[in-house]
């Protein structure tokens, strides 16, 4: 049986609301607890402040892709992003190895695991 969700600390999906300047605009971004905490962390790993590294993400869309209809869904997979790269120095397998697996091999190269059950 999967565990995860029974280990998960219900605040940490909570959603949570937080008012930013991006653009010299005051909006609304809605992410869930956990969300906000690894973008703080990543902004601090950056020697920057969260509102700065939002405001740094935003003009990067803009700058690279015209703009991104859902910011929120950017800041998610940067968030994963993030945890990825913290992972693989901590010498868990990278994303790109893990994806490029099927199902099967992984099974086979982690062995008999919770969460793939």
């Amino acid at each position: 049986m999967c565990k995860i969700f029974h280990e998960l600390d219900p605040s940490s999906y909570q959603c949570q609301t937080r008012s930013v300047r991006l653009g010299g605009h005051v909006t609304s971004i809605r992410l869930e607890a956990l969300f906000w905490q690894v973008l703080e962390k990543l902004a601090a790993s950056e020697g920057s402040t969260l509102g700065r590294l939002l405001t740094k993400l935003h003009d990067e869309s803009l700058e690279f892709q015209g703009g991104i209809g859902n910011f929120t869904a950017l800041l998610r997979c940067a968030c994963i992003g993030y945890a990825a790269e913290v992972g693989t120095r901590a010498g868990f397998p990278s994303l790109l190895e893990v994806s490029s697996h099927n199902y099967a091999d992984l099974r086979g190269d982690l062995g008999k695991s919770a969460f793939l059950d």
